[in-house]
Order: C-alpha cells, then structure tokens, then sequence
C-alpha cells in the first residue's frame, strides 16, 4: 500500500491490488496532489505519457471546481477494463450547491467564476466518456474515462 498526506487532508492510499486511489479536495494543494496522482496511476496502467498528462488536465479542472464551487469534496481514481481496453476512470463528488443549468455549464463559453467557461466543456474533449449528475443544493458527481490508444 502506497500512502500520502497533504497538508489539510487525510492520508490517500493506493492498494496496488484494485488501483484505487480517493483523494480528499479541500485547498489547491489536493488539486496538484490528485494531478500527481492521477499522472501515476495512468502511466502504471499503460497510458503514454501524452495520456497520462490528458488524464492529469481533466483531473484538475474537476478538483479546481470543487474547491472553487464546493470547497470540498473528493476525486476517486482508478483503473478500469472493458474486455481488452485498458484505461483509467476519475470521479469527482461534491456536496455542493450544485449545477442549476447542467446543458450550459458543460456547452462552453459560460462561467460563474468570471473565467473563460471552457472547464467542463474542456474536460469533456479531453476525455472518452463523460457523465454528470449534479442537483442544485446537494452537490455534483462528474464520472469520466479515458481509454489507452
């Protein structure tokens, strides 16, 4: 078992039989801390390394919105197969308020945080699948894959 600890958060661990890794988002140190790891497991999962830095973009657009949304919350990350596809899942879950206009917030071009508004739609390009369920005032999960080419 593989253990680390950021500054504010619990101790995240990689059991190296299922590959799983869950890392508590509260600061912009757990944002680099779940980028880290999610470069890590990619690349132990055969992912090149042009996809391992894919997977680590995605990753921390999803947990910088947690903190800047929710303040709190977790990416879950792990490796997944589907018959002979290998490749690599991330979740993030939050208790926030939520998304009231789901369709916008993921088209591109709109922000409640005076940015550009290309998060979710950016996370979406760069990833093979992309799932989200959020309702306003009880949080948000976005569950999203990339397959090895």
């Amino acid at each position: 078992m593989i253990t680390a600890r950021s500054a504010d958060a619990p101790a995240v661990s990689l059991r190296p039989v299922d590959q799983e890794i869950t890392v508590p988002i509260a600061s912009n140190l757990d944002i680099v801390s779940a980028r880290q790891w999610g470069r890590t497991l990619a690349l132990q999962g055969g992912c090149s390394p042009t996809e391992a830095a894919l997977i680590a973009m995605a990753i921390s657009e999803l947990a910088r919105n947690i903190v800047l949304y929710a303040n709190r919350g977790e990416i879950v990350l792990s490796n997944v197969a589907d018959g002979a596809r290998r490749g690599v899942t991330v979740v993030a879950r939050d208790e926030g308020p939520g998304i009231a206009d789901v369709p916008r917030a993921i088209a591109g071009g709109h922000s409640t945080s005076g940015g550009l508004g290309l998060g979710l739609s950016g996370v979406r390009r760069l990833m093979d699948e992309f799932e989200i369920s959020s309702e306003p005032g009880k949080g948000t999960t976005i569950i999203i894959k990339r397959w090895r080419r």
